[in-house]
């Protein structure tokens, strides 16, 4: 080629570069402002927030007035003398401990029978769903009727057995495991999730292991589980994560109605802190409790993280 080609190839391809490159800037505009609305809601409503929070776990905040008194780490010291406290982060951990290895279990239960129906598999699905979409108080209203110890159709139930129910919302060894049940009302959300999962793993797995004589339990642990095993971890964290922040259930069963005589085992951390914010107006002690809990879910987080990690398979693994 001569020096003339040359030159005109390398000017050509000189300024297709730029042009690529303006492409490129346009795009990433484009992208920014695309997601704009969620970048200012999560600085303002989120990041900001959470800032403020931290602010005022250091003072004595007055709703009223706006004035916040600075007062060092007494939130903080308060939060180990409150008896209060040690007891709804008690009752969170348990329900945390009962609740997720049940949602989870009973999610992938429905999930495995949802990847086995072949016709009406939608129909089964929004059915399966539906009680995701139902609101809050009516769940709670139908618990109360289902959970009542005398007349509820649970102990009904377990009577045509021959077997005595318990009184669910009265004795406190029984409040919390009644709201790990209520829990599981909403599992379909999770379940969705295994059943993508499912959806996912090769069948001829299954027929290769089938051949070499495995059966049915063997192929659920060394086929289902390793390959569904991200889904589970997932599952595990987002679930681990809610279940500290328990609220609604116990509050609708309990503490709507009855106040400050509804029974201790239903206090839960979020209970309490509510209670602090928006019944006492302490807000500099609620702020605290806020980072309390903060802390302890990155805590636990980080730590499922790094041990579960070690359990989840990954094609590149292969």
């Amino acid at each position: 080629m001569s020096q003339a080609g040359t030159s005109v190839v390398a000017s050509a391809a000189g300024g297709a570069v730029p042009r690529r490159r303006r492409r490129l800037d346009r795009e990433a505009l484009a992208g920014y402002l695309f997601i704009s609305p969620w970048l200012v809601g999560f600085l303002v409503f989120t990041a900001g927030a959470m800032v403020w929070s931290l602010g005022i776990s250091f003072t004595r905040y007055n709703l009223a007035t706006g004035a916040a008194t600075p007062v060092g780490l007494a939130n903080y010291r308060e939060l180990l003398d409150d008896p209060r406290v040690a007891t709804a982060l008690g009752n969170t951990l348990f329900y945390a401990v009962l609740a997720v290895p049940l949602e989870i279990a009973f999610a992938l239960v429905l999930a495995m029978l949802l990847d086995r129906v072949g016709r009406g598999a939608g129909f089964f699905r929004t059915v399966f769903y539906l009680p995701k979409m139902t609101p809050a108080v009516a769940t709670a209203a139908i618990f109360f009727l289902l959970l009542n110890g005398s007349s509820g159709a649970v102990n009904r139930a377990l009577r045509s057995i021959g077997i005595s129910g318990p009184q669910w919302l009265v004795d406190p060894d029984w409040i919390k495991p009644s709201i790990v049940l209520m829990s599981l009302w909403a599992v379909s959300g999770t379940m969705v999730i295994f059943l993508a999962a499912l959806k996912g793993v090769p069948r001829e797995l299954y027929e290769v292991a089938t051949l070499d004589g495995a059966g049915p339990w063997r192929l659920f642990r060394h086929i289902t589980v390793p390959m569904i095993s991200g889904a589970i971890f997932f599952n595990t964290i987002v679930l681990t994560i809610a279940a500290f922040q328990v609220f609604d259930s116990a509050y609708l069963l309990f503490w709507r109605d009855q106040g400050s005589s509804a029974p201790d085992a239903s206090l839960f951390y979020a209970i309490y802190l509510f209670q602090q914010a928006f019944r006492q107006f302490n807000f500099g002690f609620a702020a605290a409790m806020a980072w309390l809990l903060f802390v302890i879910v990155l805590l636990v987080t980080v730590v499922q993280v790094r041990f579960g990690n070690r359990f989840v398979y990954y094609e590149a693994d292969r």
